[in-house]
Order: structure tokens, then C-alpha cells, then sequence
């Protein structure tokens, strides 16, 4: 008897638990958790320092682009058994998580590629944003390389036209 499929996908203000996404993913018929977990670096923008992040998302199509995301991961790997990915909203200091996600597979292969490609098509897909906050109290919203619309980097385009 095949197990049923869980796709789980949560917004919460609140600090993440990694073991709780690992939870949701976990089944006697997988032998392998495959796990991400994408934290606020320090950084340096034109002399000011990253202190932390600000997060907003569109919630309801935030979670239709979610639920789009886990047909496309179960297309690509059938075996993918369970899917599940929590974000950050609100104030997030650098060094705090700002997503953790889990995909549970009988082997690793298919879950380490699966992890790759659900994080690159959240950044792109899943209407979620994230505003820069410097030590000089200024901000920046960013746009996520992954996007669609995001406009190329010039070494980009440099390694494009040479």
C-alpha cells in the first residue's frame, strides 16, 4: 500500500524549526531527508551593513504558487514522497533562518536535486519579497536573481557578448 503524498507549505513571523519541517517529511518508505535551510548573511552594500531582513508575500498565491511547485517537483521526480517548505515573514536578523525546507525520497539522488530546484523556484515563483535593512536605518528592497524579469548582472552580460 502506497503511502499518501504531503505537500505542507507555511508563512509564520515566528522562528523556524528545522525539526519540525524534517517531521513533516519523514516516512518509514524513505531512506534519505533531503534539507535546506537559507539563513540572513551579514553583508556589505556600498559601505552599509546588512543588520537584517524584512519579509512580505502575497500569502494567497504564495500558496497556489506552492502547490504548482510540488506538481512540477513530483513530475520531475516521481518519487519525491513528501514536500515541505516553511518561510520567514516580518523582521529576520542576519544569522536567523528565513526558510527551511525537506523533501523525504526512498534515495538521495532524487531529493538533492529536487531541494536544488524547489528552492531556485521559490525565489522565482512564490511571490514572497525581502526588503534589506542597513546599521545606517536606510533599506532596499531586492529582487531575487531567479526571477524572471530580474535584469542581468553586467559580468552576465559581459560573458554573454564576448
Amino acid at each position: 500500500m502506497s503511502e499518501e503524498r504531503r505537500d505542507v507549505f507555511k508563512l509564520s513571523h515566528d522562528w523556524l524549526s528545522v525539526q519540525e519541517v524534517v517531521d513533516a517529511v519523514s516516512s518509514t518508505s524513505c531512506g534519505a531527508i533531503s534539507v535546506f535551510i537559507g539563513t540572513t548573511r551579514e553583508d556589505e552594500v556600498d559601505g552599509r551593513k546588512v543588520i537584517g531582513l524584512e519579509y512580505e508575500a502575497y500569502e494567497l498565491m504564495a500558496q497556489s504558487e506552492f502547490a504548482k511547485l510540488c506538481a512540477d517537483i513530483r513530475e520531475r521526480w516521481p518519487t519525491v514522497t513528501h514536500i515541505c517548505v516553511h518561510h520567514r515573514l516580518g523582521w529576520v536578523k542576519v544569522g536567523e533562518a528565513s526558510v527551511a525546507m525537506a523533501i523525504s525520497s526512498p534515495h538521495r539522488h532524487d531529493g538533492q536535486q529536487a531541494i536544488q530546484h524547489c528552492i531556485e523556484r521559490l525565489k522565482a515563483n512564490v511571490p514572497i519579497w525581502k526588503k534589506e535593512v542597513y546599521d545606517t536605518q536606510e533599506s532596499s528592497w531586492k529582487e531575487n536573481s531567479e526571477c524572471p524579469w530580474s535584469a542581468p548582472s553586467t559580468a552576465a552580460l559581459d560573458r554573454v557578448y564576448q
